[in-house]
């Protein structure tokens, strides 16, 4: 038979399932006890591999271990990155050099700016490549390296060389998944991270995009502190999550509604 301390962390772990982050007032409201343990509760699911502590709450723990494929990424949650897409192609002006990080949801913005002329586009994502040359008065640079199927994309210490001969206005950037408890941005691999931020480096402006599933999971690699980047662009379903992050990191969160 359960203890309640356990038939209550059950119910936690099923909360968590159904809305991926849970905070601590929500704990202490939904099953009548204090912060200290909510807290301890929390703690003690983190020890047995169930959750990741956040400030504030916790999220699932879904480690990324790969990409998904693009045919897969391509119908996962798709109105959100078409939402983010449409905020993130507001940010960039006529006239701006933008680098595309290779990835579905840089693909949506891609797709945002088919009537934009006046752009010169650089990217290591052949889909993101074909999308932009459906346009004529471009300047299109595609970056090469080695080639990986999974996201149909270039990487590797060639794709580095490339991207470094370049100076950038903008970058729009994927992330595998975003760790604000840790103020990180990360990826699933040092190879992507080290393209990652070599993109980083020739860019004056950086945008993460990343639907609120990314808030989620967690991945090897580091691309980059949160307080680093300029701008990540998210969906609403990352709103609870982000608002119970530190002041400093909440300030560079724009979310699409």
């Amino acid at each position: 038979m359960l203890t309640q301390a356990e038939d209550r962390q059950a119910q936690i772990i099923d909360l968590l399932r159904e809305h991926n982050f849970i905070d601590n007032r929500t704990l202490t409201e939904r099953f009548s006890i204090s912060v200290a343990t909510a807290r301890r509760d929390l703690a003690e699911l983190e020890e047995a591999g169930l959750l990741r502590r956040t400030h504030g709450g916790a999220v699932m723990l879904n480690q990324v271990a790969q990409d998904s494929t693009n045919a897969a990424r391509l119908v996962w949650k798709q109105a959100e990155k078409v939402a983010i897409a449409s905020v993130v192609s507001g940010m960039i002006a006529d006239g701006d050099t933008v680098l595309f990080d290779a990835g579905t949801t840089a693909l949506e913005v891609a797709k945002k700016l088919a009537d934009r002329r006046g752009l010169t586009c650089i990217s290591n994502g052949i889909d993101i490549i074909a999308e932009l040359a459906r346009v004529e008065g471009r300047n299109i640079y595609a970056i090469g390296g080695e080639y990986t199927e999974t996201n149909r994309s270039f990487w590797g210490p060639l794709a580095e060389q490339a991207i470094r001969q370049f100076n950038v206005d903008k970058l729009i950037l994927n992330a595998a998944s975003i760790d604000i408890d840790r103020g990180l941005v990360c990826t699933v691999s040092p190879v992507n991270a080290s393209v990652a931020r070599a993109m980083i480096e020739v860019s004056r402006r950086v945008i993460v995009v990343a639907d609120h599933s990314k808030f989620t999971k967690s991945s090897l690699s580091v691309t980059a502190k949160i307080e680093d980047i300029g701008v990540i662009a998210t969906d609403a379903g990352a709103k609870s999550i982000i608002d119970a992050a530190p002041e400093k990191l909440r300030k560079k969160f724009v979310i699409a509604n």
